[in-house]
């Protein structure tokens, strides 16, 4: 069951992508995001509002941190996935979600001092150079021009600011069960987003029309890639481990490859077969082999 829950987890995130790259033309990116997340909070709110006031006097110790994840997660790294697929592909957007591990490990290095081998150095090499090859159309030369997709960017940014909250979750209040972190971040983020969604809606977005697509689209990101997403993803995590639970986010960019194909009609091109294989193997060096190694090491 753990896997099957793994596996509609990473594709409900998939699906998010490329409904997301869908509806740019419909629903500004912000106004997206805070939508989302509003409506994810109005359906956890009757379970959530008594761990609320039972939890009261640990959220306002922990306020500092549990803001700054909340900004991390919630509005800067949907945001910023949603910025980008207004000018990138779903398919380049789900193939550069791969990443997080290794961002992971570039943080870590730099920023908590961890000890890094040669070996997953050559890991890191390698996936960013798919990554170059991804945002360049697998052309080197843009870089000297400076020709690389923006939207790409705004995918990278949103990686980083991911990487960066997935390091400081070792602060979080141990004191809080997971349901109650959870709900706390989502009202947070959307309470962070909200200045930003109303200054995007009246200066900058279209007209939204409220038809199924959109409505649809809202209700879909609430409920799948957010709310059921983090169920099924705690359940995995608690069956599997979170070392053979992290390996199923590398599903993304083949379930990404197929729906963007399908229900968005982008093609798909050997530079995005080049860069996902380099993705891999950078990540197989710089993350699995080091699993792998302290497994035969205890």
């Amino acid at each position: 069951m753990a896997y099957l829950l793994l596996s509609l987890t990473t594709l409900f995130w998939a699906g998010n992508f490329v409904l997301g790259r869908s509806m740019h033309l419909v629903i500004s990116p912000i106004v997206m995001a805070e939508l989302r997340w509003l409506l994810a909070l109005l359906i956890i709110s009757p379970f959530l509002l008594p761990k609320l006031k039972k939890n009261k006097a640990i959220i306002l110790q922990y306020w500092p941190v549990l803001t700054l994840l909340s900004v991390l997660s919630v509005a800067c790294f949907n945001t910023f996935i949603y910025l980008g697929l207004t000018i990138t592909t779903a398919t380049n957007a789900t193939i550069l979600q791969s990443v997080i591990p290794i961002a992971i490990l570039i943080l870590s290095a730099f920023w908590l001092k961890e000890t890094v081998s040669k070996q997953q150095w050559l890991g890191v090499f390698i996936s960013l150079s798919g990554v170059l090859i991804l945002i360049t159309k697998g052309d080197l030369s843009s870089l000297l021009e400076f020709t690389i997709n923006q939207g790409d960017i705004y995918v990278l940014i949103a990686v980083i600011f991911w990487a960066t909250y997935s390091i400081l979750l070792r602060y979080r209040p141990a004191e809080l069960d997971g349901f109650t972190f959870f709900g706390v971040t989502v009202l947070v983020g959307s309470i962070a987003l909200l200045p930003f969604a109303l200054i995007e809606y009246h200066y900058y977005s279209p007209v939204i029309v409220w038809q199924n697509s959109s409505l649809l689209t809202i209700l879909y990101m609430a409920i799948f890639p957010s709310i059921l997403a983090y169920v099924f993803w705690n359940k995995g995590v608690s069956e599997l481990g979170a070392a053979k639970a992290g390996l199923f986010i590398h599903l993304m960019p083949c379930y990404g490859l197929v729906l963007s194909s399908f229900f968005l009609d982008e093609e798909i091109y050997l530079f995005h077969i080049g860069g996902i294989l380099l993705i891999f193997c950078g990540i197989y060096l710089a993350v699995f082999t080091k699993i792998a190694f302290a497994k035969t090491s205890t």
